[in-house]
Order: structure tokens, then C-alpha cells, then sequence
């Protein structure tokens, strides 16, 4: 069989960068949490300011504490999350066929947390964090129905926090912060190089052999024709592109804690968004593409043909992570029980279509990649408690209930398969000594269960469908459904010095 005058382009990756919120505890990329003792109250304990973690949620808190202190965790998230099918396609319209993606969450994986405060005289307190803020690891396989939109996808970050209180006053307490931020990304995704193949040799006039009944002598122009027509002699197949990028960035943030006796306390917060722009390279992988094709009058293998399109080359992508802010409260009600609650807004709504960038290389200039997002800000309501069982025992509890930043089933990208969720927190501190003391806690997040819709706005010829403007894509659609929740596990040891 020849294919005439072909080219092919096909899609890099399909999966955002996006970053949400700052916050442990928003939706979006978060990952598990930043406090081991604040996840024992499902995070309603931004005004406790109890240990030195309070650089986190409120630098206004270091106020409160005395001397040297240190606080060292982990979290461990064990995840469960389930995708069903519902007839994935690709951009002819056909079935992408392939599996559910089997156990593409990974069995358990943890994050360190770290934080010293430090008494510097009456009015002014010193401080570091080191945390995770995001997270992602999620492995589809080669062969999922949803392999055009993502296979996988690997992100990692961590912050240096260091913070600083004033008190103003015994009522009066303000904080603030800076944050140097590393975030590191890696995609892969397959590419629908038989799709590709098919509208280009559609575009050329289609392909002419004996396709007809009986063996008859016919011309084909439906590029789904034309794709059943390859695929039965051996032609296409898929392609495989990776992406990796990294950068630093920089914020701030700011507190303020307001003490009206000595059993109430009110708090706020605000973090600053976060600007980056993660660079680094596309690798294209053709070594499955099978067959022949035919471009401008030279007849080259399929793979060979790829890979001239879309050789490798460097990515870039800027992000913007959404700034937030909190408000929350701390009441002891007697020398037993406390109560405590947050509410966080994060304006996840800055996060708009991401644009993704490769170079030219030579003359081969490969289209933008445009991730849709039309994502909307978002609340999270938290509730906790305290319970001083003994001298030695501290236990907490707590509720939380927060929104996904996506608005439809259409929004949804398989690299992040949010939905709302609800927080169920225990927690306990237990006391060594007067010196130290260590902190244990488990949550149970149950999301919402989620339909994706999710269509690729690009084509496998390097063109948009509606626009025909230069683009890099895969089309098609990824339909199904999710069935998620996470267990998270932390242990955090208190020292004060």
C-alpha cells in the first residue's frame, strides 16, 4: 500500500502542569499534608499555633511559642482510585480500545515535613519550613483506553519557608514569609500516529488499491476507511513522547493573629501566588510506528517520517499558582475540650488555558500544546477539636469538606482526576517528656465520584479542527469514570529545646 504525500504530526503529551493551590489541604495537586498535627483536625488548626508547623498555616502563630522548638514529620498517602471506561475514542471517532489502566495509583508514597521556630526576645520570632506542596505519580500504562491524553505523570516540589512574628501586643501578633520553590515534572503520553497517518493521507487525495467488494480497484477519502485500511496491512500504530521540566520560583506570605483572652484566638492568612516557568525537553519515541510511507515522492519507514516532524526538542511551560487566603479560630472551652475551624479560599480561577511550548529545531517548528482548564476558585470549611485526656494524652478529631476547581465532566484531564471531597481526621499527641512529644494521625478523603469528558482540541495532522492554526495534539476524547479515596498516615516528633 502508498500513502501519498504524507506527513505526520503527532501529540508530545497531553497533561497539564497546572499547580493549584498552596495549601496542604486544597484541591488540585496538593499532595497529603504539611502537619502532622494539623492533620489530626482534618486542618482546622490554623489559629492553635501549637508547634512550629504554625509557619505554614499562620507565621503570625510563631508568636506563641517559646524558646527553641523543632517538629519533624511524614505523611504516607495510600491511595485508591478506580477508572472505568465509557468509550474512549480517538479524533476519527473510533474506539481507542486498551484497558481500564489497571493500578495506575501507586501502592503508598510519603513526604517529609520540617520546621524550627526560635524565640529571638520578647517581641520578635524566627523560623524555617521545609515541605512538599505538591504532588502527583500516577502510571496509566502503554496501553489504556485514555493513552492519547496521558500515560503518566510524575510531579515533585518542595519549599524553603523561612518566616519571622512580631508581637505587637499581648492581642496583636503579625507573620510573614518567603518561599523559594523547586518544582520538577515529568509526562509521558502515547501518540495516535495511525490517526495521523490516515487524515493526512485523506488530505493527499486518500489511497487507491483493492479495496472494493471482491477485490475491486477503489479509491479511499474516509480517514476512518483509510485508518481500519492501515491498521489491517500493518501501518501505524502508536508513538510514545516524554516531557520533563523544572524551575525555581518565589512568593510570599503573611499572617495575623488576633488574641482576645486567654482561651480565644482568631487568624489570618494569606499566601501569595507563585510564578514559574518550567523548562526543559520533549522526547519523541516512533519505535512502534510499523509500515511505509510515502512523502514528497520518497518512500521512508513510518517511524522515520515521525520523527522528522517532530524531532526533540526544548519545552517550556509557564505556570502561575493561584494565591490563597484563611481564616480561622481557636476556643478552649475548658481544661479538656477545644474547639477550632478554618476557611480557606484559593483563586484557582487564574488558572486558565497552559500553553505549551517546544523550540524549532532547524526548520521544524512544532505547534503549541493548549491544555483546557476553565477552572473556578474554590472554598474548604474545616472543622476540629481537642480533647487533654490525661497529662501525657492529647486526642484530636476533625471534618473538612472541600471543592474541585473543575467545573464540568468536559475540564476533567486523566493526569488530575479531582472532585469534591470530604475529610475525616483522628489524631493524638503524646507526650515524652517535658522536651518532647510526638504526633500521630490518619485521615480518610473520600472523593465524589467523577465522570471525565475530556476532548483534545488539537489534530494529528498539526492543525487545529476548528481554527487552523499550528497546534500539537492528539484529538479525540477520553470518556469514563473515577472512583477515588486516600488514606493518609502521619507521624511528626516535637522537641523544644
Amino acid at each position: 500500500m502508498k500513502l501519498k504525500h504524507l506527513s505526520l504530526s503527532v501529540m508530545v503529551m497531553g497533561a497539564t502542569f497546572g499547580l493549584m493551590s498552596t495549601q496542604a489541604v486544597a484541591s488540585g495537586y496538593q499532595f497529603g499534608s504539611q502537619s502532622v498535627s494539623g492533620q489530626g483536625t482534618a486542618h482546622a488548626n490554623g489559629a492553635e499555633a501549637n508547634d512550629p508547623s504554625t509557619i505554614f498555616s499562620n507565621p503570625a502563630g510563631l508568636s506563641r511559642l517559646e524558646g527553641t522548638q523543632f517538629s519533624g514529620g511524614a505523611t504516607l498517602v495510600v491511595p485508591h482510585s478506580e477508572y472505568t471506561d465509557n468509550g474512549s475514542t480517538n479524533i476519527l471517532g473510533q474506539s481507542t480500545g486498551g484497558g481500564n489502566g489497571g493500578s495506575f495509583a501507586p501502592k503508598a508514597v510519603a513526604a517529609p515535613n520540617f520546621y524550627l521556630s526560635h524565640k529571638l526576645n520578647d517581641k520578635i520570632n524566627l523560623g524555617l519550613g521545609v515541605f512538599v506542596p505538591y504532588g502527583a505519580k500516577l502510571d496509566y500504562g502503554f496501553d489504556w483506553a485514555g493513552r492519547y491524553a496521558l500515560k503518566s505523570v510524575n510531579l515533585q516540589s518542595f519549599n524553603f519557608n523561612p518566616s519571622m512574628s512580631f508581637k505587637l501586643d499581648d492581642r496583636h501578633s503579625f507573620g510573614f514569609g518567603i518561599s523559594a520553590q523547586y518544582m520538577d515534572a515529568k509526562l509521558q503520553q502515547m501518540a495516535d500516529a495511525t490517526s495521523g497517518l490516515a487524515l493526512k493521507a485523506a488530505a493527499a487525495g486518500g489511497i487507491t488499491g483493492p479495496f472494493g467488494p471482491g477485490g475491486a480497484t477503489v479509491t479511499v477519502t474516509n480517514p476512518a476507511q483509510i485508518s481500519a485500511i492501515m491498521r489491517a496491512g500493518g501501518i501505524g500504530g502508536d508513538g510514545l513522547a516524554d516531557v520533563e521540566g523544572n524551575d525555581w520560583g518565589f512568593g510570599w506570605n503573611i499572617g495575623y493573629m488576633f488574641q482576645l483572652n486567654e482561651n480565644t484566638r482568631f487568624g489570618l492568612a494569606y499566601r501569595s501566588s507563585i510564578k514559574q516557568s518550567l523548562t526543559g525537553s520533549s522526547t519523541w519515541t516512533f519505535n512502534n510506528v510499523k509500515g511505509n510511507v510515502t512523502v514528497g515522492g520518497v518512500t521512508l519507514p513510518a517511524a522515520v517520517a515521525a520523527k522528522l516532524v517532530h524531532p526533540n526538542a526544548s519545552a517550556k511551560v509557564d505556570v502561575t499558582t493561584p494565591e490563597t487566603a484563611s481564616a480561622n479560630f481557636f476556643h478552649q472551652l475548658n481544661p479538656k475540650w477545644a474547639v477550632m475551624g478554618d476557611v480557606t479560599w484559593v483563586a484557582n480561577s487564574q488558572m486558565k488555558d497552559i500553553v505549551i511550548q517546544q523550540s524549532t529545531v532547524g526548520t521544524t517548528a512544532q505547534g503549541d500544546m493548549v491544555i483546557h482548564q476553565n477552572w473556578r476558585d474554590t472554598w474548604r470549611v474545616s472543622l476540629g477539636a481537642n480533647y487533654q485526656y490525661s497529662d501525657a494524652w492529647l486526642f484530636r478529631g476533625g471534618v473538612a469538606w472541600e471543592q474541585s476547581p473543575l467545573q464540568s465532566d468536559k475540564d476533567r484531564h486523566p493526569a488530575l482526576p479531582d472532585s469534591d471531597r470530604l475529610w475525616l481526621s483522628l489524631g493524638a499527641n503524646y507526650k515524652i517528656n517535658k522536651q518532647s512529644s510526638v504526633d500521630f494521625a490518619y485521615s480518610f478523603i473520600n472523593f465524589a465520584n467523577a465522570n471525565v469528558d475530556y476532548t483534545d482540541g488539537c489534530s494529528p495532522t498539526g492543525k487545529s479542527p476548528t481554527t487552523g492554526a499550528a497546534c500539537t495534539g492528539n484529538g479525540g476524547t477520553v470518556k469514563g469514570s473515577y472512583k477515588t479515596y486516600l488514606q493518609l498516615i502521619g507521624l511528626q516528633y516535637n522537641y523544644r529545646f
